[in-house]
């Protein structure tokens, strides 16, 4: 199938951006969720690259995943014209510091913040075998 260049440079670039692609198998669609081009040339352009072994893909429910294999970024950073600085999201190291929802560092395992309560089924207003319950010596109210 004949794809324009400014076509392929897009698909290719959001491939290389993100690292990872999605689409509906859908031959029909006017255009891709994410990138101004048509879904078929998306489908057919992803299925040379994956014959090329430079993605992987997977197939569910109806849409196609396809992830970028190592061989691929190189591939793609030529083609593309790229440094070697630049590199897709999903190979992008994040730091993450482990913080609770009050703002804290949180605790190590064992070890429990002040004011946290007991947790499943312990103490009053947990969910454990409390009173309660039809025909189990649970506590009527007097009237």
């Amino acid at each position: 199938m004949f794809v324009t260049k400014k076509n392929r440079i897009a698909v290719y670039s959001y491939l290389f951006k993100e690292g990872v692609l999605v689409a509906k198998k859908d031959f029909f669609k006017e255009k891709h969720d994410d990138i101004d081009v048509p879904n078929l040339e998306v489908l057919n352009l992803m299925k040379s690259l994956k014959s090329r072994g430079f993605i992987r893909e997977t197939f569910n429910w109806q849409y196609y995943y396809w992830y970028l294999e190592n061989e691929g970024v190189e591939y793609l950073r030529e083609y593309l014209h790229l440094p070697a600085e630049i590199v897709p999201a999903t190979l992008k190291k994040t730091v993450t510091r482990p913080v609770t929802a009050g703002g804290q560092a949180a605790a190590q395992r064992g070890e429990r913040l002040e004011g946290e309560g007991g947790g499943f089924g312990r103490g009053a207003g947990g969910f454990g075998r409390g009173a309660g319950g039809f025909g189990r010596g649970a506590a009527t109210a007097a009237a």
